[in-house]
């Protein structure tokens, strides 16, 4: 009798601790959506919408920028700026994330005031306490992805700006549409703590390669943070090029800690249709990683 309650009792600490650890290892993925791509950016319904939707967060876009001089950020204004940070404190919702995707049309190897541009985005991401900074690199072309003075000049200013935050706490996340290898080289070019590699699954299914291979050759001290989803046709749940069970093995092995951030994979029939598309995918996500 006595050995069997000894029994018992180390199955059920064994149990416990395996418990533990799966909660533990679970509280790594927070689940976000891009607000721009969920049709409020720098709306202060977003955290109401992502509260209902149950996302754990929301990356805030700092406005469109075309001819401006200045992204059109109305959290530049201080009190805009703490009404939005008590609403979303007051909904449990966070911001992990800045985006600048102006420059998915915007040059930022041309673009003169490219420092500026880069401190007004730090300076919103403190409103928040937000600690990535998401820059894609869609609007520079294709030239810089071969040796040559273009490419040198893109990596100087990605020096430049990485440099620029580490002295404020925080990790800009390039996205750069390259495979995993060549990622790892322009980094090493780039030399600064302070430039990561803002992954998204839809340029990997674009190009055929393999998510999780590539997620392994970066590491989880390359990654800032992941776009995970594809371009807009299927959900989540439905799309063949994205094995999100095997994903989540693969992050788990390389202990990666980051945001989720869905962009896309929206109904072909239901672009517009938000709540069905975001709820969806963020519950799904949450069934895999939570």
């Amino acid at each position: 009798m006595k050995r069997r309650a000894i029994k018992l009792f180390l199955m059920f600490l064994i149990a416990s601790s395996c418990l533990l650890h799966a909660q533990e290892q679970n509280k790594h993925y927070q689940i976000a959506a891009c607000d721009w791509m969920m049709l409020k950016r720098q709306k202060l319904g977003e955290f109401k919408l992502a509260k209902e939707i149950h996302l754990d967060g929301v990356e805030v876009d700092m406005g469109s920028l075309g001819k401006r001089v200045l992204f059109e950020n109305k959290l530049r204004d201080p009190g805009e700026a703490n009404v939005f940070r008590y609403t979303a404190d007051s909904l449990g919702i966070q911001v992990p994330s800045i985006a600048m995707s102006g420059f998915f049309a915007q040059n930022f190897i041309t673009r003169e005031n490219y420092k500026d541009l880069v401190n007004d985005c730090f300076k919103t991401m403190h409103v928040f306490g937000s600690k990535v900074a998401f820059l894609p690199l869609g609007g520079c072309g294709k030239e810089w992805q071969k040796l040559g003075t273009v490419r040198d000049s893109l990596v100087t200013r990605l020096h430049i700006i990485g440099e620029m935050a580490v002295k404020e706490g925080v990790i800009i996340g390039i996205r750069t549409a390259l495979n995993a290898k060549d990622d790892k080289k322009l980094l090493r070019e780039i030399n600064s703590k302070g430039i990561e590699i803002y992954y998204n699954f839809q340029d990997a299914a674009d190009n055929g390669r393999n998510i999780c291979k590539e997620l392994k050759i970066l590491g989880k001290n390359r990654i800032a943070q992941i776009h995970v989803s594809n371009t807009d046709g299927k959900l989540l749940r439905d799309d063949p090029e994205i094995d999100m069970p095997k994903v989540k093995k693969t992050l788990d092995k390389i202990g990666y800690q980051g945001w989720l951030v869905i962009e896309r994979s929206r109904d072909a029939q239901k672009v517009r249709d938000v709540k069905y598309n975001y709820g969806s995918n963020a519950n799904y996500l949450h069934s895999i990683f939570q």
